[in-house]
């Protein structure tokens, strides 16, 4: 796929700002970024339900407005919001969208099993009475079951728990591996790690491309984590910190940077730490650690250290 300074606007609105970037054959390729990001109108593009305002979209070497028919014949889509017909059981929307591209579940039952299993015993249920991982799981299979050459997946695990999204993303990992393209999209940061590389959206603006780690190791200075039980005095504390450049907490720790980009990260811990005993933070811990693709976001979106 070959994206070239895609735009698109809705009224005053911008919805995609020149957006650049390519996906290869077989990759994993994910779109990070909150809500309101331009994901999910970039994916309604790139599967021709939506024409671009400018540049131009290559999705398996076809054009997204002149070859509309065929790009939606080989291309899968699971929007954000299940879509499926919530009166139908679960065989029968698979029966319905197989027969929509011209095939049968019986003739495509092989590429979809592994997922298809997990909800087969629910097949006569109505989708609509599923639970959200089922029908997560019910619409991946109705995506696949005319067996796409690249699949399009618009936040697929948002409202769902944590062992199904786990799950869900290990199904997709399987069809990677038997060399499916994937293009996915998401809020949560922590799903990044499963992707080949990633893409960092904000306000229809791509931010970053890169590997995972790449993205991480860009961030351009020493990044502290600090630990201690009182955890909200302890980020009023950092912040008052004169040098102090972001203080964000994440997860037990704050993040802690700093303004003086020529400090080492040895020379900020034995400050921080002397600053903070003073404070009254005796077992405050305070130690290096390297940035994440959460990090590296927050910088890239400004107000915090340059990522190179």
């Amino acid at each position: 796929m070959e994206v070239r300074r895609l735009g698109k606007r809705f009224g005053k609105e911008t919805a995609l700002d020149g957006i650049d970037f390519t996906v290869d054959a077989g990759e994993l390729f994910g779109f990070i970024g909150p809500d309101g990001a331009g994901k999910t109108t970039l994916f309604r593009i790139l599967t021709t339900l939506l024409v671009p305002d400018a540049g131009q979209a290559r999705v398996l070497g076809l054009d997204v407005v002149r070859d509309l028919w065929e790009i939606r014949r080989r291309v899968g889509y699971m929007p954000g919001r299940f879509s499926l017909y919530q009166d139908l059981s679960v065989e029968e929307n698979l029966r319905f969208f197989a027969s929509v591209f011209g095939t049968t579940l019986e003739a495509e039952r092989d590429l979809i099993r592994p997922i298809y299993a997990q909800i087969e015993p629910f097949a006569d249920r109505r989708a609509g009475a599923l639970s959200g991982g089922m029908k997560q799981k019910l619409a991946l299979c109705c995506a696949l079951v005319h067996r796409p050459d690249i699949l399009f997946l618009d936040e697929p695990t948002t409202g769902v728990d944590a062992v199904s999204r786990r799950e869900f993303w290990d199904l997709l990992g399987d069809l990677r591996a038997d060399g499916l393209t994937i293009v996915v999209s998401t809020p949560y940061m922590d799903e990044a790690d499963r992707c080949d590389r990633v893409a960092l959206i904000q306000k229809g603006r791509l931010l970053g491309v890169g590997t995972p780690a790449s993205i991480g190791a860009g961030y351009g200075r020493p990044l502290l984590a600090v630990r201690d039980a009182d955890r909200h005095r302890l980020i009023r504390a950092l912040r008052a910190f004169p040098h102090a450049r972001s203080v964000f907490p994440f997860g037990e720790t704050v993040h802690y940077t700093d303004e003086r980009a020529d400090r080492s990260a040895a020379d900020l811990i034995a400050e921080l730490t002397t600053y903070l005993s003073a404070e009254g933070f005796a077992d405050a811990g305070v130690e290096a650690i390297d940035a994440g693709i959460e990090d590296a976001f927050m910088a890239l979106m400004g107000g915090v250290p340059e990522a190179a």
